[in-house]
This record gives C-alpha cells, sequence and structure tokens, in this order.
C-alpha cells in the first residue's frame, strides 16, 4: 500500500531542496513547518556511506532561534535548567528546555555567538514562540527571532578530510560543539563539529538561503574522492549510538530525567529557571520510566512506523519508539521508553507490534562496538 503527501507552500523548502531532488531523494517528513529528506532509496546503501565513508544530508530543518540583546545571557539561562556559567564563545551546548511542568519541549545545542547573541539549534518543536512569550512576560531585554540560517552535515569517518579540503588543517583542531564563523568562497558559514551521529563530523551552517545550492555542488564536488553521497539523519544508526531523538521517543509529559538527560538538569542552581520546582519535585519522587535499549529475537526486523508496545507478562510498560536491524551488531534493536522497574540488563520482555509477538531483553544504551572492521561493500581480495 502506497500513501502520498501533497507538496505546497503551507509547508517550507530547504535552501538545499532542489540538489536533494537532484540527489534522488524519495522519502520526506516534515519538521519545523519544513520538508526535510528521509531517505534516497536504498536505507543499507546511505548506511553503509556514513559508517565507512561520508554522507551529505539536508538538515535545514534543524531551524535556529536567535536571541540578541543585552539580556541574552540571562535569558538563555533561565530558559534551561543546565547551567551555563562556563559558557566560551565559540562554543555549543547541548540544552534541555521544560515548561513550567518539568515536561521537555526540546533539546536544542545552545550555540554562543556574542557576548550578547545565542543561537538554540532546534528540534522539531516550536521553541521560537514559547521562547518570545517567556521574554516578554518576564522582561527580558531580548530580540527573539528565526535568522537565516540553514544547516548541511556532513558526516562520516571521512568527514573530517573532507572539511579539511575545503576549509584547511585549521579544523582539525575544532573541539566537539565548538565552531567558527568562515566562509567558503564568499558563503557566509558557521562550521561547527557536531551532527546526529556518532560517525563524527561537521555541521555547516549556511547564513544565506540564497547559495544553498551552490554550497550543496561544492561539498559534493570535493567528496567525490571520499566517496561522498546522499543521505539523512540515519535511523539504524541512530538507534545503535543511542540518540534521542525528541518527539519520537519520549512521551509529552516525559521530563529529562526520563530520557537520559538529568545530567543536564542543575537543581543546585541558586536562580531561577523554567519549571525548576516542578523538575525538584520530579526528581525528589523519582523517575518513573527509562529510556533503554532492546535486542528482539526473529529474522531482521524493518523499521516501525508507529510505537510497538513493551509489555511485562500482561502489563504494559511501555513502547518501542524505533526498532531495526543493525548489519553491524546483526541482530534486532530497538530504543524504548519503559517502567523504571523493568530496565535492569538482561530483564525479558516480550514487544507486540500488532502482527506478533516478540521476545526482548534489556539491553543498556548505546549499543556496544561489536563492529566490523571492514566496509562490507568493498573487496576483500
Amino acid at each position: 500500500m502506497s500513501f502520498y503527501i501533497a507538496m505546497g507552500a503551507r509547508e517550507r523548502k530547504s535552501p538545499y531542496f532542489k540538489s536533494t531532488v537532484k540527489a534522488g531523494v524519495t522519502h520526506f517528513t516534515v519538521y519545523n513547518h519544513m520538508y526535510m529528506p528521509v531517505s534516497y532509496g536504498d536505507m543499507l546503501a546511505e548506511y553503509n556511506r556514513l559508517i565507512y565513508d561520508v554522507a551529505i544530508w539536508d538538515v535545514a530543518a534543524e531551524r535556529q532561534v536567535q536571541i540578541i540583546g543585552p539580556d541574552a545571557k540571562k535569558f538563555i539561562q533561565y530558559l534551561t535548567p543546565r547551567s551555563l556559567n562556563k559558557f566560551s564563545i565559540g562554543q555549543g551546548k547541548y540544552v534541555p528546555i521544560c515548561d513550567h511542568l518539568g515536561n521537555l519541549i526540546n533539546d536544542p545545542i545552545a550555540m554562543k555567538l556574542d557576548e550578547n547573541k545565542y543561537w538554540l539549534s532546534i528540534a522539531d518543536q516550536d521553541l521560537l514562540y514559547v521562547a518570545r512569550a517567556i521574554a516578554a512576560e518576564k522582561g527580558f531585554d531580548v530580540d527573539v527571532d528565526e535568522p537565516d540560517v540553514s544547516p548541511l552535515a556532513v558526516q562520516g569517518p571521512k568527514a573530517e578530510d573532507l572539511i579539511v579540503d575545503l576549509f584547511g588543517e585549521h579544523v582539525r583542531d575544532i573541539n566537539y560543539f565548538w565552531f567558527r564563523e568562515t566562509e567558503l568562497d564568499g558563503i557566509p558559514l558557521v562550521l561547527m563539529r557536531s551532527g546526529w551521529s556518532k560517525q563524527g563530523g561537521f555541521e555547516l551552517f549556511l547564513q544565506d538561503s540564497q547559495y544553498g545550492d551552490v554550497l550543496w555542488d561544492k561539498v559534493v564536488a570535493a567528496g567525490q574522492k571520499y566517496n561522498i553521497g546522499p543521505g539523512a539523519p540515519n535511523y539504524i544508526e541512530r538507534i545503535e549510538s543511542g540518540l534521542l531523538s525528541f518527539g519520537a521517543d519520549n512521551f509529552p509529559d516525559c521530563d529529562p530525567f526520563e530520557v537520559g538527560l538529568g545530567k543536564l538538569v542543575n537543581l543546585e542552581r541558586e536562580d531561577d529557571f523554567v519549571g525548576k520546582a516542578a523538575l525538584q519535585k520530579r526528581f525528589n519522587t523519582g523517575v518513573r520510566r527509562s529510556l533503554t535499549g532492546l535486542v528482539l529475537d526473529g529474522e531482521p526486523i524493518q523499521p516501525n512506523a508507529h510505537p510497538w508496545g513493551v509489555y511485562a507478562g500482561e502489563k504494559r510498560i511501555g513502547k518501542i519508539s524505533a526498532v531495526a536491524y543493525s548489519p553491524r551488531l546483526e541482530m534486532n534493536i530497538a530504543i524504548a521508553l519503559i517502567d523504571s522497574n523493568y530496565t535492569d540488563i538482561g530483564t525479558e520482555l516480550t514487544v507486540d507490534d500488532d502482527a506478533e509477538f516478540y521476545k526482548a531483553v534489556v539491553h543498556e544504551l548505546p549499543f556496544g562496538k561489536r563492529w566490523r572492521s571492514t566496509n562490507p561493500t568493498e573487496s576483500t581480495t
């Protein structure tokens, strides 16, 4: 059975849209009101490209919330429970954002561009409007808007060499989540060592959307010797690496403690922040649910299109948000949010996909490093 989503003007297209179509994109999702590529028709090829070579991703849907003004530092600190006392210009930090009930509503990367200028590189949620409302209600002297900034990711073990070819040897000195404002043949960029994979790479934050296709072509041309190809935030690799997918892995009433972000909540702070009292109460009460890994039995499983139920006996204890067969681990793996009473490693559970049942065993996240050392697509002779 096939389904189609009509494309129109209500959802935005990224500056790289034409390039992704030319590269053979086959599947999009809607993310932050923008079409975002999720596949080019060959999941295994895209996976191998990320694991062994280098992939280029259109992640322009990873929008930025820009905060500028005399109170920018105080305001961004008020938005997150993570302490940002030690935050340097040119640095990024992973920050949970909660509502006043302590529910996690986004998990962006905060980027400090100047003492009075910050970006929040956001997940799929309208944080722009939340931030504007809080700034107005609390009287912070800041401007909050969405700048013309569109990230392009270059990911994989050969990504650094490719970026060196484009920008020079100095990029090897950029630490993870640090960035530099730069340009490429006159194209204004922020270059950051980051990306939604654990294979290494960079994100090029394009600061002028008219150059989208030009930037794409320059990266692809330079990447030919590294076997570059198109891809997207990879479904299988993110499960292997235990990367949180906000909006998929959590429930709307989840707090940071339940999804593995508790270490980023600094309740000992003397200053106030959004959700402080609620988070303190939740911490004192204890974590109800926990994000964990599962290993499922049976033949290789295709990725799920909806959450699957997880059971301990007859009791439903949570959901699987993502499941797939891992070529490197040679087993079915999943990310699940379940009752914390059942998260001990080795606990045996049952999974229901609405068609059949699978036996499952709780596994730590990430899933480990039992990886093959060679690219299975390359000849061994």
